[in-house]
Order: structure tokens, then C-alpha cells, then sequence
């Protein structure tokens, strides 16, 4: 039973990484919009899944509150501070995604915050993640490591990459969904963001080599982690392929199966820890009645159902983007 609500919180952070991932991507690139016509272009290929997409970082966070909530305590005593930022961030560009469509003279203001949100809930999100690669400091079940401990150089770095991989899905995904010019311009862009998502890369496992982090110990004890290196370098490589033949489907999936391999490989990276080398996940388990009950409704018809919508809302709004009515 502990390991099917594992399997069901790895899926749910996934998918979540994917959908929100690429709509706050394309709110990052919004920015760069050069006309109101091309961000309405833009803004057309999310409106109909953007607030489906957010709705995984809450089943992310009512499965780790019910099945582990010792790492939801714990998580929670540590990262508080990202935490509010990015759910900050999220409810500002939720709110100016909706207003911006409402206002005139004022909508450069909701233009700027719907970029501004998307940007701090992506860097929040990759600080988070490098303060648990780099480890957060523990005793006795409480978090010891200060106001600012996961904010380090570290954590930052991973945040700024995300960013960056977030960037790359949202143009991957505009090349999928939009017309010309908005197709042209973002392909153009792809090259660059594959670049410095590859340089953070190139950064970060150096910054970890130098540091000693305690994760590289797993990359050496467990060689089959290498597996999903190798399968994000060839779908980089189909990437590259893909742009140079002005494809428009197969860059957002390749750029997802990156995703995935990055994902897999932190996952067993840190397997069996829920909190890597503090608390195990048979440690962090609630009872086994608990699992047992929420497993009978949440996790039998809840979850399926939610991955039934998913797929149908997907496949209902599948293929271009209506082009915009205004001049480019």
C-alpha cells in the first residue's frame, strides 16, 4: 500500500511538472511578446487548461498531507518561505490572466504580473528542489537550518534552470499550438533556451562535484541510473533534428521525455528517502488503515478520473490555436 501512493505522488509531481510546466514557460516567454496581438496568440494556446494544469500541485499536496505527513510537517517547517512565493505567484498570474483580458490602459500592469507570477513560481519551484538535492538540515524530526537555509547557491542555480526548462517547454509547446509568426519567432528561440538549460546542467554537476554533494554517492552505487542520462541525450539529440526540420510535434515531446529522465533520475536517486537521507518512506508513512481508506476512494476512483479528464481535455482542444483576429 505505501509504495502504490508513492507510485500515485511521483505520477502527480510529473504531470505536474509537464502541464503546469509548459503554461508557466509560455507566461515566462509572454513577456517577450512583441505585440498585443501575439501575446492574445499565446494566452489562446493555455486558456483552456492553464487552471486544469495547477490542479496537480494540489493533488501533489493532499497525497504527501494524507499518505506522509511527517514530510509534509517537515517540508513544510523548512520551505515555508518558497512555498508562499510560488502560491503567490501562482494566484498573481491566475488573477492577471483574467483581468488583463478586462482592462485597457491598465493591462501592461497585468501583462507584467502574469510574467512576473509565472517567473516566481518556476524559480521558487527549482530552489525547492536544489535545497532537497544540496539537503536541508534536520534533528529529531525538526528543521534546524534557519529562516534562509534552503536559499543557497546551490538552490538558486537550480531555480534559474528551471526557469530555463520551463521557457523551453512553453516554446516547444507555442511551436505546437501556434500559427506564423508566433510559430517562427518562438522556433527561434529554442536553440538559445537548449543552450542554457545545457550549460546549467554542465554548472550544476560541476558546483555538485566540488561540493561533494552526498548524491553523486548514489549516481556511483546504482550505475543503472545512467540509463535515463542516456535517454534525455537522445531525445535532445531528436530535439535538435526536429527544430532543424521546422517540426512542430515532436519538440514539446522530446523536451518531456527530458523531463521525465531528470525526474526518474532524482526520484531513485533518492530512493528509499522521502527526504533524501533523513527520513525513509516506510518512516514517513501515515498508518496503514489511513492508506488503506483513502485508498478505496482517492486513490480507486479519484486519481483515474482525474487522469480520464486530463486526457479528454486534451484531446478535445488538440491542434492549432485559432489565429488572432489583429495585426502581428
Amino acid at each position: 500500500m505505501v509504495t502504490y501512493w508513492v507510485a500515485l505522488l511521483a505520477i502527480s509531481i510529473l504531470i505536474y511538472l509537464l502541464l503546469d510546466g509548459f503554461d508557466l514557460g509560455v507566461g515566462m516567454l509572454f513577456g517577450l511578446a512583441g505585440s498585443e496581438a501575439r501575446r492574445q496568440a499565446m494566452l489562446r494556446t493555455i486558456a483552456p487548461v492553464w487552471d486544469g494544469n495547477e490542479t496537480w500541485l494540489i493533488v501533489t499536496g493532499v497525497i504527501m498531507w494524507g499518505a506522509f505527513p511527517v514530510v509534509y510537517s517537515m517540508l513544510l517547517s523548512a520551505l515555508y518561505i518558497p512555498v508562499v512565493v510560488m502560491l503567490l505567484g501562482l494566484i498573481l498570474r491566475g488573477v492577471a490572466f483574467e483581468f488583463r483580458g478586462k482592462a485597457s490602459r491598465s493591462r501592461w500592469i497585468w501583462d507584467v504580473s502574469f510574467s512576473a507570477g509565472s517567473f516566481a513560481a518556476s524559480f521558487m519551484q527549482g530552489v525547492m528542489v536544489g535545497a532537497l538535492v544540496e539537503g536541508l538540515q534536520f534533528s529529531n524530526g525538526e528543521y534546524v537550518g534557519g529562516t534562509f537555509g534552503w536559499l543557497t547557491t546551490f538552490s538558486v542555480l537550480c531555480g534559474i534552470g528551471l526557469c530555463f526548462g520551463y521557457a523551453l517547454l512553453g516554446a516547444c509547446w507555442l511551436v505546437r499550438k501556434c500559427q506564423d509568426p508566433v510559430r517562427h519567432a518562438t522556433r527561434r528561440q529554442i536553440p538559445f533556451l537548449a543552450v542554457a538549460v545545457l550549460a546549467f546542467l554542465v554548472v550544476v554537476f560541476a558546483h555538485a562535484l566540488i561540493e561533494h554533494l552526498p548524491i553523486l554517492r548514489r549516481w556511483i552505487e546504482r550505475p543503472y541510473l545512467l540509463v535515463f542520462p542516456l535517454i534525455g541525450a537522445g531525445a535532445a539529440a531528436r530535439l535538435a533534428t526536429s527544430i532543424l526540420h521546422h517540426d512542430d510535434y515532436w519538440p514539446f515531446n522530446m523536451v518531456s521525455l527530458i523531463f521525465a529522465a531528470a525526474f526518474c533520475t532524482l526520484a531513485l536517486s533518492f530512493w528509499p528517502y522521502m527526504i533524501p537521507f533523513v527520513v525513509t518512506i516506510d518512516e514517513a508513512a501515515a498508518p496503514h488503515a489511513s492508506l488503506a481508506f483513502m485508498f478505496w476512494g482517492a486513490g480507486l476512483f479519484v486519481f483515474p478520473l482525474m487522469l480520464l479528464y486530463v486526457a479528454v481535455g486534451y484531446r478535445v482542444f488538440r491542434g492549432k490555436a485559432e489565429p488572432a483576429a489583429d495585426h502581428y
